[in-house]
């Protein structure tokens, strides 16, 4: 039964992949990225419901939840970001849509650095358990909270429902030189100030229909 079970899963996980992610992204993910994005699918799972990392209603919320935030970022950021970017994903919990999102870039531009900063000890022990294997992307886990870290240490900063838009927008022009992504289910984009809104993106999950929007600031 778990065999059939995770036999159902890759079939399932596949077909997400080649149906929805590679025609929004426009080409065909390579192997090293397909093998990543399997082990973190298959990691996420089995860590998941001990540590409470995502919380689904079904297996078609689970694929949308993991990939499809980092599936439109990575398509809007190839299109404006530069190879090279170090990227930081704060609050990264089950680590989406960092993980993810820098395994998609990886196959747009070339390797990736990222940084998942998560405070808690067993979301932080999964990541690191994940992210040893990764071989498409350049990662470190950071355990603490995004105000222990340097201004300006990054170029990119995105985060996902982990302060409200306002108070994110702030602390990621904090961290980051270039941009920042904005992440909202609901509710107005905040005002940038000195950042100017270079992306603002309305779109849903492909097989649940949550609506969302992805705003990306730059700075100057």
């Amino acid at each position: 039964m778990a065999e059939s079970a995770f036999a159902a899963d890759l079939a399932r996980d596949d077909r997400y992949i080649r149906t929805k992610v590679e025609p929004l992204l426009g080409h065909e993910l390579g192997l090293a990225q397909r093998a990543d994005l399997d082990l973190y699918l298959s990691e996420l799972r089995s860590w998941g419901a001990r540590l409470d990392l995502v919380a689904p209603r079904d297996a078609g919320e689970f694929l949308d939840l993991a990939l499809w935030d980092a599936a439109v970022l990575a398509r809007e950021e190839s299109l404006r970001g530069e190879h090279g970017d170090h990227l930081v994903d704060v609050g990264s919990g089950g680590g989406a849509p960092g993980i993810p999102l820098g395994i998609f870039l990886s196959s747009l531009r070339g390797r990736q650095r990222l940084t998942l900063v998560e405070p808690r000890a067993k979301r932080v022990t999964f990541l690191r358990t994940v992210t040893a294997r990764v071989s498409s992307v350049e990662i470190e886990v950071f355990k603490g909270r995004s105000e222990e870290l340097p201004s300006k240490g990054f170029d990119v900063a995105l985060a996902r429902a982990t302060l409200p838009p306002a108070a994110w927008l702030q602390e990621g022009s904090r961290l980051a030189t270039k941009a920042v992504w904005v992440l909202l289910a609901k509710g107005e984009a905040p005002a940038g100030d000195s950042w100017t809104t270079t992306a603002d993106v309305d779109y849903e999950w492909p097989l649940v229909g949550h609506r969302r929007r992805a705003v990306r600031y730059a700075s100057g």
